[in-house]
């Protein structure tokens, strides 16, 4: 098994035993896309939604194939989701696109290039790879790319207030090491040391206040059981 295919398998395994709440969150995201579309005034263009780090989509397509979007493109990373994504949505009534990209360098190029602005942005469980630093460069890049009454949905991990990176890890670690029995000992491995080298969850003080100073409003929509998987709603200013 190769590399992508073993990191794959892991993170299946997380998401099919539910281990991060991932049936909440499509639920809470689900409850907020639907209620702002209904909410939009009669007559409104059909949304364009971006998804930023859209992986396979297995949790949201279906949710997607009941919205009435004008179009949606979801971006990733890593190639070779972007197939098993486009797949799980199957056909729908509006135009899809699929990239392979880092979703930082998409917000910094389009807004250099002035592109159409956008809806509806969703991430779930992707910008906490990136530093503090990248995190405010997103937001204030982001903030020129909705349109105006748009919706952001952040799905993610993040720290407590107050507490270190360092500190966060120690407690995730011990939390996959005690309560994630459903998972291989190799899965735990790979899922252990994907964490402690590259998440950098924000801190939950400090990311509201970037936020609002990249001109972004900040609402808590929904919060896990373990105080780490959180979804914000961010709306322009």
């Amino acid at each position: 098994m190769d590399f992508f295919a073993q990191q794959w398998a892991s993170y299946r395994a997380v998401v099919e035993h539910d281990l991060m709440e991932h049936q909440a969150v499509a639920a809470a995201t689900a409850a907020v896309l639907e209620g702002w579309l209904a909410a939009r005034e009669e007559g409104a263009a059909a949304a364009r939604m971006v998804d930023l780090g859209c992986g396979d989509l297995a949790l949201l397509a279906p949710l997607l194939r009941r919205l009435h979007l004008g179009s949606y493109t979801g971006l990733d990373l890593t190639a070779q989701v972007l197939p098993l994504a486009q797949q799980a949505l199957g056909e729908v009534p509006y135009p899809c696109q699929w990239i392979e990209g880092d979703l930082l360098r998409w917000a910094d190029e389009a807004r250099a290039n002035g592109d159409e602005p956008v809806d509806i942005l969703h991430s779930a469980f992707a910008i906490h790879h990136l530093s503090d630093s990248e995190k405010q460069t997103l937001l204030e890049n982001l903030r020129s790319r909705i349109a105006p009454g748009g919706l952001f949905i952040w799905v993610d991990v993040f720290r407590d207030a107050g507490e270190s990176r360092d500190a966060y890890v120690q407690r995730y670690l011990q939390r996959i090491a005690t309560g994630w029995p459903q998972l291989s000992r190799a899965q735990r491995e790979h899922v252990s040391q994907h964490l402690a080298a590259y998440d950098n969850p924000a801190e939950r003080s400090a990311i509201e206040s970037a936020a609002e100073a990249a001109g972004w409003h900040w609402r808590w929509a929904w919060s896990g059981a373990h105080r780490a998987e959180a979804m914000a709603v961010l709306t322009p200013a």
